[in-house]
This record gives structure tokens, C-alpha cells and sequence, in this order.
């Protein structure tokens, strides 16, 4: 396992962890310059934020600062009610795929989405095997534009409070019979990473009883990020009140010894949504902690 005390060489900042400094929005170059002076030498960009920003300057600014990426956030968002919802999101996961081309980005995280209408607060239907029915398509469909443009795809599964509204893929168990059913691996095949795989986020994933088995499952090849944050107690809002590594329950070092028995050697990338915590302090307060953390408790 490697030592994480002596610098932050393996840390990666999600721009989500800083998109607000004080309650204010904080421009993602700004992010980057902030980053880069630190010594971080990764980052992980949500696509509004790039949008915002504009793709070309943002992949100057990376280049400039000789920033990489641990991933971009954010592809999937799978189903829909009809053909045409569906064509639309194939359509924007396209471009999601030519963007982290464009940046750079080892994988594109997928957040696979749930039942169509719930994350506005109006679900069409309840049939979530539906909806799974269609992620999987979805995948299928996608990783055949994302294979020919060599852009491996990362399905990154949510906690289950998440179901009905982000994601219908809620553990690491079924993320991979997803990869296995569309994308099987053959047993000479090389260590190169998978074009599809998974992206572990603590947060969501933490709980499992049967995480250490299906990491090892995973192995090497399908391991494509390793996202860290804490679980706190009691947690007050289940999307915008995560913790700093070390402030919750999560024991975030055993699960990086998992990850890396398995020979993952990428970054720890910090992803944090806190409203009423860390998105009002200073985003160099929180980038700081990032560090202190990154080298105590991940």
C-alpha cells in the first residue's frame, strides 16, 4: 500500500469539492489556478463547469498547469419515456465522451440515472427493472462510440437512497455484472484498463458487505477511479452534507488497501458536497484540508 503521509502526489480534487468558496460560485479556471499552485497534480471537472468555463480554455488551462485527470463527471442518465428521450441522452453522452477526449480524462464517469422524471420530483413510472433494462442498453449503445474514440467508460453505482433519482445501479455487485454482460473480458486478456469498468466512491459504496469480495472481482483491469469523502453522523442532507476524509465513519485506508491489492495505482480523487460545511469556507481552506487529509486519513 502506498504512503500518503509524506506527500499528496496521489491526490485529485473533484471541482465539485470547491465549486463554492464562501457560498459563492467559484469559476472552475480558477479552480485549476488554485489547484496548481498547491502542488495538486489532478483534477476531476463536472461538465457544467466546463461549459461554463469553455471546453478549448479549460484544456488550455490543464495543459498549462500540467494538470492531468482522474476522471470526468459526468456521462449516463440512461432512461426515458420514449425513443426520443432516449436518443437525446445517447446524443449527450456522445458528447460527454468527446469532451473528456478532448481534456484528456482517463475514463468518463457514468451516473446512470434512475426513474425518468424522479430527480425533478415527478417519476413517469415505478418500474425501476425498466429502468435498469434501459441503462444497460444505454451502455451497450454507448461504449461502442466511447471504444472507438478510446474513452473507457466507468459506471460508478450510488447508494440505494438514490434509486428512484440518480442511479438504479446502487452496488459495486451489480455495476460489474453490467460490465461482465456487456463488455466480458477474455481471460488472456492484457492488464490494460477495461473499456468498461467502475469508478468506487466511498460514499456510496462504504455499507456494502460484500465490497472487499466484489473489489477484488473488479481487479485491476475494471478498477478506473477511487472517489473519497466521509459518511457523517448523523448526516443532515443526503446529497449536500458529506464529510472530510476522517471526520465520518468510513475507513477509507482499508478500502484503498483493497483497491490496491488489486494493483489500482491512480489517484484518491476528493469529492465532497457540503452546503452548509465546506462550500462556506474558503475554497484554500478546504483545498489545504484536502492535503492534511489526503495524507492522515485516505
Amino acid at each position: 500500500m502506498r504512503d500518503f503521509s509524506r506527500d499528496h502526489r496521489w491526490l485529485s480534487i473533484n471541482t465539485a469539492t470547491v465549486r463554492k468558496s464562501r457560498g459563492v460560485d467559484v469559476p472552475l479556471l480558477d479552480i485549476l489556478d488554485a489547484c496548481a499552485a498547491r502542488g495538486i497534480r489532478a483534477v476531476a471537472p463536472w461538465r457544467d463547469q466546463v461549459a461554463s468555463a469553455g471546453l478549448s480554455k479549460v484544456a488550455s488551462a490543464l495543459k498549462s498547469h500540467g494538470l492531468a485527470l482522474s476522471g470526468y463527471c459526468r456521462g449516463g442518465m440512461f432512461p426515458a419515456t420514449d425513443g426520443a428521450g432516449l436518443q437525446a441522452a445517447h446524443d449527450d453522452n456522445r458528447r460527454a465522451v468527446d469532451e473528456a477526449r478532448t481534456l484528456g480524462a482517463p475514463c468518463l464517469v457514468l451516473v446512470v440515472g434512475g426513474l425518468p422524471g424522479a430527480l425533478d420530483g415527478k417519476a413517469a413510472h415505478k418500474d425501476i427493472t425498466r429502468a435498469r433494462a434501459q441503462v444497460h442498453e444505454g451502455i451497450a449503445r454507448l461504449l461502442e462510440y466511447a471504444r472507438s474514440c478510446q474513452m473507457p467508460l466507468a459506471i460508478e453505482p450510488l447508494h440505494p437512497m438514490y434509486a428512484a433519482d440518480r442511479a438504479c445501479v446502487n452496488t459495486l455487485e451489480q455495476a460489474l455484472d453490467l460490465c461482465d454482460a456487456i463488455d466480458p473480458i477474455p481471460a488472456t486478456a492484457d492488464m490494460r484498463p477495461a473499456d468498461l469498468g467502475v469508478a468506487v466512491d466511498m460514499y456510496h459504496v462504504w455499507w456494502d458487505p460484500k465490497l472487499q469480495a466484489q473489489i477484488a472481482r473488479a481487479g485491476q483491469r475494471r478498477l478506473l477511479a477511487f472517489h473519497v469523502c466521509d459518511w457523517l453522523t448523523p448526516t443532515t442532507d443526503l446529497l449536500l452534507d458529506r464529510g472530510m476524509m476522517g471526520d465520518g465513519v468510513i475507513d477509507i485506508a482499508q478500502a484503498r488497501g483493497w483497491v490496491e491489492d488489486q494493483g489500482f495505482a491512480g489517484y484518491s480523487e476528493v469529492e465532497i458536497f457540503s452546503a452548509a460545511n465546506w462550500w462556506q469556507r474558503d475554497m484554500g481552506e478546504v483545498l489545504d484540508t484536502c492535503i492534511a487529509r489526503h495524507r492522515s486519513a485516505v
